[in-house]
């Protein structure tokens, strides 16, 4: 099985676009491994670390990619089955950015408070969960895992990994995680796939804007939806389809994510659109996925017990 390595750090990928030569390629219906850092390059195994050392922008959140996957063109569909996630570090990371997160301001919330003094815990990974902090007396945390950010290239840009968008992107949605497939959009030739900020778990929002930071081994398969156009990404589980948008106001990311859903019910299920909005409106489920990056992001789940039956 081949298995795809983060390049040096100078090689990382810090965008997601079309002009960073693809680092590895795989075919469709190849199952293959990738390694990923975590969202601070690995840079922070010690609580009294200066974070303005290691958080320096554009540099952080760093993917493994791209990957080309051969015979993708634009117009296709990528479907990225999430096989496994080995966490492959004994700890987790978590901090508070001073200028970073749901309840601070930053450089797209102004405001006149200073900002937050910083905070750094490791979180010990057990076989029983993750230890928040030793000194509160709280249960461990279930183990999750799943990928902050995953995307396909953009036609033309070159997105921060920081970002999620119609191309996936820092989406932090918590169903990017194992037995899942995630569709991406392709918008130029290999699709390019890129991936990584691997966490142990989060709460929906991912308030304080850092989860559990982790490196990991992920297990994927991908393969290709041909002539399939997507207008932002879409999950699929054993329970639900899931669509997923990203915008601000949040609002606007909800209604990406439900606007896509409604088509996704009507193309593809047989449901009149307007019977399809009145209907999720009494059965869907929303994730806040993050309330804390470029843009917030949404996921929007639709019920497969509701489908209609053939």
């Amino acid at each position: 099985m081949q298995h795809i390595m983060p390049p040096p750090t100078k090689d990382l990928a810090w965008v997601m676009g079309p002009y960073q030569a693809p680092i590895a390629r795989v075919e469709p219906g190849e199952t293959f491994q990738v390694s990923t850092l975590d969202a601070f390059a690995n840079r922070i195994d010690a609580t009294d670390i200066d974070l303005s050392t290691v958080i320096q922008l554009p540099y952080v959140n760093p993917c493994t990619g791209p990957i080309y996957v051969e015979g993708a063109e634009p117009g296709d569909t990528l479907a990225v089955r999430i096989d496994d996630i080995k966490l492959t570090r004994d700890y987790a990371v978590s901090c508070i950015i001073p200028e970073f997160g749901g309840l601070c301001g930053t450089v797209y919330t102004r405001i006149l408070n200073e900002p937050l003094d910083q905070r750094i815990l490791l979180h010990p990974i057990t076989d029983e969960g993750m230890i928040h902090d030793p000194n509160l007396n709280i249960p461990k945390i279930p183990i999750e895992p799943f990928y902050g950010t995953i995307g396909t290239s953009p036609t033309t840009e070159a997105i921060s990994t920081l970002s999620p968008g119609f191309h996936g992107g820092n989406m932090d949605a918590a169903d990017v995680c194992v037995g899942n497939t995630i569709y991406l959009p392709v918008a130029v030739e290999g699709a390019r796939l890129f991936l990584g900020d691997g966490h142990v778990t989060q709460g929906d929002a991912e308030v304080c804007g850092v989860a559990p930071e982790v490196p990991t081994t992920g297990t994927l398969t991908v393969d290709l939806i041909k002539g399939r156009r997507l207008e932002t990404p879409r999950i699929e589980d054993d329970e639900y389809i899931m669509s997923v948008g990203s915008a601000r106001p949040m609002e606007d990311a909800a209604r990406i994510a439900f606007y896509d859903l409604i088509g996704w019910l009507e193309a593809d299920y047989g449901f009149e659109r307007i019977a399809a909005y009145q209907l999720c409106s009494q059965v869907a489920r929303v994730r806040v996925a993050n309330m804390v990056d470029v843009l917030y992001s949404i996921v929007a789940k639709f019920p497969k017990r509701y489908l209609l039956e053939a």
